[in-house]
């Protein structure tokens, strides 16, 4: 049986960081936490938890998960955000792949509950990830904040049934201040790498967005909260092209 270690970064995650740990209770061989420093009580919630615990400054979304599978005490490693936690399902599924470990990388489903209600349509379920890998064949890459685990070429993936829960959003507010900020990393990224915008594509990528999430998506039978959530994305997507035309705009007056 292969020995696994759960990470989970964190900051400021006091209201789910001990949902997040008591999930994995009974599959994890160890429960490792990166802080970047916390000014709420996460610190000794993991401490009265008896995880182990570590505190790093946040370089990044990317940097900071490299930096906890680093630190990882054994090569076979599950990594969760602290808004996640796994399903029972789930849960049992990768206790019999630590019995009968078949490749190097195992993705699933995750489910995403926004203000109380689970949602299942809007681009956002299945929302497939590879999360539970070994470390010496895969880390972390993408572009931040939207990091995802890349695999070395000709590994072995395998899916497994059951869902990582996300306790995303309790309220619109904090959809949108997330989407906000997440848009403005997300844009100097992009800009950095070489990608322009244009006076159009604000909005044309906008329209488009909702366009597929509402309908091609099926956001429309998530009710009140799928047009919510469907508004929100377009807006992403405005605010991103949006926010690379000003980082043009402003490098061509320098």
């Amino acid at each position: 049986m292969v020995k696994i270690s759960v990470t989970i970064i964190t900051f400021n995650e006091a209201k789910n960081i001990a949902r997040c740990i008591a999930s994995v209770e009974g599959l994890a061989d160890e429960i490792l936490v990166v802080d970047s420093f916390s000014t709420d009580e996460t610190k000794s919630i993991c401490m009265d938890l008896g995880v182990k615990f570590i505190e790093n400054t946040f370089q990044g979304h990317i940097e900071q998960k490299n930096f906890a599978l680093e630190q990882a005490e054994h090569d076979y490693v599950l990594s969760l955000d602290a808004d996640e936690c796994l399903d029972e399902v789930l849960k049992q599924n990768i206790l019999k792949a630590k019995e009968n470990w078949s490749g190097e990388g195992y993705y699933f489903n995750r489910l995403t509950n926004y203000c109380g209600q689970w949602i299942r349509h809007c681009g956002w379920y299945p929302d497939k990830k590879l999360r539970l890998l070994d470390k010496r064949v895969g880390k972390w890459g993408g572009s931040n904040p939207h990091d995802i685990i890349q695999m070395n070429e000709g590994t072995k993936q395998t899916y497994l049934e059951g869902n990582i829960l996300h306790y995303s959003y309790d309220s619109i507010s904090s959809h949108i201040d997330q989407t906000n900020k997440f848009t403005t990393i997300a844009a100097k990224e992009a800009f950095n790498r070489g990608k322009r915008s244009s006076l159009l594509k604000p909005t044309s990528r906008g329209v488009l967005k909702f366009l597929r999430d509402y309908f091609f998506k099926r956001g429309f039978l998530d009710g009140r909260y799928g047009l919510i959530i469907c508004s929100i994305n377009a807006l992403s997507a405005f605010l991103k092209y949006a926010k690379i035309k000003e980082l043009q705009n402003n490098k061509a007056i320098e």
